[in-house]
């Protein structure tokens, strides 16, 4: 456990846990789901900003493996959500 807190943050929490999906219930995989979204949209304010992303959720594949497996459940239960753009531009109207 002691090497966990010499890891990076943003990457501590997937190192650390090995979750099973499937003993949270639908709001707390809706709630994680919308975190992971929250992380990405926070980090590309900070980029936009000319700021170093906190979270770096493009920069960590665990970030969207984490994110695939809570839709891989969330879609095995029939739960309708919104999928995560994890297209560079996603914040950004076309011109």
């Amino acid at each position: 456990m002691g090497a966990v807190a010499d890891l990076n943050p943003a990457t501590a929490f997937f190192v650390a846990v090995n979750m099973d999906y499937r003993a949270f219930t639908n709001d707390s995989l809706t709630m994680m789901y919308e975190s992971v979204r929250g992380a990405l949209a926070s980090d590309d304010a900070a980029r936009t900003v000319g700021d170093k992303p906190c979270f770096q959720v493009r920069e960590t594949r665990d970030w969207k493996e984490h994110a695939a497996n809570l839709e891989t459940e969330m879609l095995g239960r029939g739960m309708f959500f919104e999928i995560i753009d994890w297209s560079e531009d996603q914040g950004q109207l076309p011109l």
